[in-house]
């Protein structure tokens, strides 16, 4: 142990107030200043959890500092490499709040929003340095270095880590929570097969599920990259799980050329293996078949619903789009691959799966219907005319009565039909039948919904309105409705099921 350095270290620490904190991921670099405390060789510091540099440490903990003091001109200085995590425990959160506030008290109004707080929008960091290099241009020994190996991962937590950093860094990059949005209309689509067949191919049915994701993950992906060079996702500041993109290119966490790469290879994923299926059926890959055209359609819908030049949601028919590819073709294409595997002779009768997945359709243009509740102003900015900003548009405040009236209207809707569909199956069991009435429970969370919405609503037309803070607020209604739509597909998958062994 060398003393002497300690000492000097822990005087230029003493000593500075800030530091310069660099992050990479996968060569996208990040350089700020932040202001800093330290207890001992540990370095707390603060910032906001949707910024850039935390975004980076939670993909890549591996961080370079360089603290210098002012008046140094840069030549004492510490050249600082070490481990960055992000502060959980409560009683370590209090110990750097108080040390961060010791030091500046320039972002005390932050640290103590209780709003911020909730949201987990702010946080404190901590570095553990494994190396530290101290610098003095005027000393004899220029350069001396403090190796800490007792602050180093071992390289088998290190790969495990990097291996699941890596995964998780994917998923989101497809936004894999919402694949939800797939598997009810692929799961519905089987049952009905099921109902009406009496019959089920389970290889040829994960197949098209499997493709049917990589479709979603493709236009998830392609999504990111076009509202990125129209900038709608770099101007929204109202970004969340359930909008304003995976935020990749934005957090520096890839770069857009390796978002558009990945967005090709998806949909050449998902064009494969419908060919491959389309070969198997009809012993051509480009027979055209209704799920070739299936097919067709659901790519024209997932590349050119944000890109140019067709840009559907810029002109009012993104959500229009999704309610057709994450209902009726998902559903369609699904119920033909079945009975096409089944009776290949046969003439296919789409009318049932048709009818089935209208609830399913009407309910995910809804998720994307309130998800654009958040993004009114960055849409609007950039020129996107969705519904929401057409609807509630009209002055500097967006009135969101009539987007609101819409939201529950389609709700009402949604489940008046169920019940018709339900009321049909009990006269025609040939096209539905009466066990879809299960999948009208999730009623419950339609009217909760509605009922924070409403709540919601009457908060932001309220003249002292906070309406920087209110759209989050609303978040737990786009959760609700995520809730509504899945649990919906999934009942009226279980109804078509039942309806088929009872």
């Amino acid at each position: 142990m060398n003393k002497e350095l300690d000492e000097k270290i822990m005087n230029m620490l003493d000593e500075a107030e800030f530091m310069t904190i660099g992050t990479s991921v996968g060569g996208n670099s990040s350089a700020s200043n932040v202001y800093f405390a330290n207890d001992g060789f540990d370095i707390y510091f603060f910032t906001f959890n949707p910024t850039r540099k935390a975004e980076q440490i939670r993909v890549n903990p591996r961080v370079q500092c360089v603290v210098r003091p002012d008046g140094t001109e840069g030549i004492r200085e510490l050249q600082i490499e070490g481990i960055a995590t992000q502060v959980k425990d409560l009683q370590e959160v209090k110990k750097a709040y108080r040390m961060v506030l010791g030091v500046t008290e320039a972002f005390k109004e932050f640290m103590e929003d209780e709003f911020l707080k909730k949201n987990n929008v702010v946080g404190y960091y901590k570095i553990k340095p494994t190396v530290i290099k101290y610098v003095d241009f005027f000393a004899k020994n220029r350069f001396q270095w403090k190796e800490l190996p007792e602050n180093h991962e071992s390289l088998s937590s290190a790969i495990f880590k990097d291996i699941f950093r890596k995964l998780g860094l994917y998923l989101r990059a497809v936004r894999a929570p919402f694949f939800t949005a797939t598997i009810g209309p692929v799961a519905l689509g089987g049952a009905v097969a099921y109902f009406n067949l009496g019959s089920f191919n389970w290889n040829l049915f994960w197949w098209t599920l499997l493709g049917a994701i990589m479709a979603h993950a493709g236009t998830n992906v392609a999504n990111d990259y076009a509202d990125h060079l129209s900038r709608n996702d770099e101007v929204n500041k109202l970004a969340s799980p359930f909008n304003g993109g995976s935020r990749m290119i934005q957090a520096g966490l890839m770069s857009p050329a390796k978002v558009f790469v990945i967005s090709v290879v998806m949909f050449v994923a998902s064009v494969g293996i419908g060919l491959y299926i389309n070969g198997l059926l009809h012993g051509s890959l480009f027979a055209l078949s209704p799920l070739f055209w299936c097919g067709v359609v659901g790519v024209i819908l997932g590349v050119f619903y944000t890109a140019a030049p067709v840009q559907f949601s810029y002109r009012g028919f993104g959500d229009l789009g999704v309610m057709l590819g994450f209902g009726p073709v998902m559903a369609l294409g699904t119920h033909y691959v079945q009975k096409q595997a089944l009776l290949p002779v046969a003439v296919w009768d789409y009318f049932p799966v048709l009818i089935a997945s209208v609830p399913v359709a009407m309910l995910v243009g809804l998720i994307l219907f309130i998800n654009g509740f958040q993004d009114y102003k960055a849409d609007r900015e950039v020129g996107k005319r969705t519904w929401i900003v057409r609807t509630a548009e009209g002055s500097d405040i967006a009135n969101y009565n009539r987007p609101f009236g819409i939201y529950k209207f389609t709700l009402y809707f949604t489940f008046a039909y169920i019940l018709i569909l339900g009321v049909l199956g009990i006269v025609s069991s040939d096209v539905s039948t009466p066990w879809v009435l299960i999948a009208l429970l999730p009623a419950l969370l339609a009217w909760k919904a509605i009922q924070m919405g409403n709540e919601w609503l009457e908060r932001w037309n309220r003249i002292d309105a906070d309406r920087d803070k209110l759209p989050y607020e609303l978040l737990l209604v786009n959760v609700f409705t995520i809730g509504t739509h899945f649990s919906v597909a999934l009942l009226l998958t279980l109804g078509y099921w039942l309806g088929s062994v009872l």
